[in-house]
């Protein structure tokens, strides 16, 4: 019995020395906790909150970035004349999702060729948007784009755009990734094996040499392929062929859906298209097009973060 009597005293010696040690550690001897100096409140009681976890922590920062980033929108929204301030999208997934082919849209021995699609599969309210050709090399649509944070994609043709790769640098250097659109905008299953493979595996060749990079993605002037169209493009580092479901001009939208409306994933087309085409500006076909998306509930994601 006294030697454990002696145990215990022994014991709370030891703890009462190594709390002593903590506390002498963490104030240096002075300051907060030490005698003579503030009392510094346990966490989680008044005085001090308690600290996050990491994941907690993390979610705290994003939705701080979020909410900043929502409010510059709205300013530039307001100074570009958009209706509302865009929606903002959620985080792209970590891994991203499973595409196919669209049904309707096959080449006869297609397996293992790039799939041809007009929506992303996602059930998050989100859209695409993508750019066509290149004709038009807007100053404004550029600090537009710019200061509203609107992630767009540009799928561009050399023909229209050879008098000006800095423009497309420029976009690039915003975060645009360049595309390939082939050299000449041709009607390609009107083309033999041999001339579909320069429309599209030089204009791989030209983006590289001018962007510092070979495109993955790959849309085919007019929405026409055919199977020569996939082989070749997959022969030239070309992975997925996004075509579209619904296309944007300044003064109205075009369907093909039966429903003629915005669905989850939906891929947006538009053209580098000014007044000489349209009636209207890039510009004007930017709130145009963000009207409809952002009255229908959706927001604008990126889509090289899903496919």
């Amino acid at each position: 019995m006294k030697r454990h009597r002696a145990g215990v005293v022994v014991l709370a010696a030891l703890l009462a020395a190594a709390v002593a040690s903590g506390c002498a550690a963490e104030t240096g001897g002075r300051g907060e906790g030490a005698p003579g100096g503030p009392a510094k409140p346990a966490a989680g009681q008044p005085g001090e909150a308690a600290p996050k976890a990491g994941p907690a922590r993390a979610l705290d920062t994003y939705a701080e970035a979020l909410r900043k980033k929502q409010a510059a929108r709205a300013v530039a929204a307001k100074k570009w004349g958009l209706a509302k301030t865009p929606l903002a999208a959620p985080e792209p997934p970590k891994v991203k999702p499973r595409i196919t082919t669209r049904k309707g849209f096959e080449v006869r021995d297609d397996a293992g060729l790039p799939p041809v699609f007009t929506t992303v599969p996602t059930k998050e309210k989100i859209v695409f948007l993508t750019m066509d050709d290149g004709a038009e090399k807007d100053p404004e649509l550029l600090r537009m784009m710019t200061e509203l944070d609107i992630p767009y994609s540009a799928f561009l043709s050399d023909y229209v755009t050879n008098d000006d790769y800095g423009y497309f640098k420029k976009m690039q250097r915003h975060g645009v990734v360049i595309s390939n659109h082939t050299l000449n905008h041709r009607y390609l299953p009107g083309l033999s094996y041999a001339e579909q493979k320069r429309e599209i595996c030089d204009q791989q060749e030209k983006i590289l040499k001018h962007y510092g990079k070979r495109p993955t993605l790959f849309r085919p002037p007019y929405g026409n392929y055919n199977r020569d169209t996939l082989v070749v493009a997959k022969s030239c580092g070309i992975t997925a062929v996004p075509l579209w479901s619904s296309e944007a001009f300044p003064d109205h939208m075009e369907w093909r859906e039966w429903d003629r409306d915005l669905h989850p994933g939906d891929i947006v087309l538009t053209h580098f298209r000014g007044k000489e085409d349209w009636k209207g500006s890039m510009p004007d076909m930017i709130r145009q097009v963000m009207k409809t998306i952002t009255d229908k509930g959706y927001a604008v994601a990126k889509l090289e973060d899903y496919v």
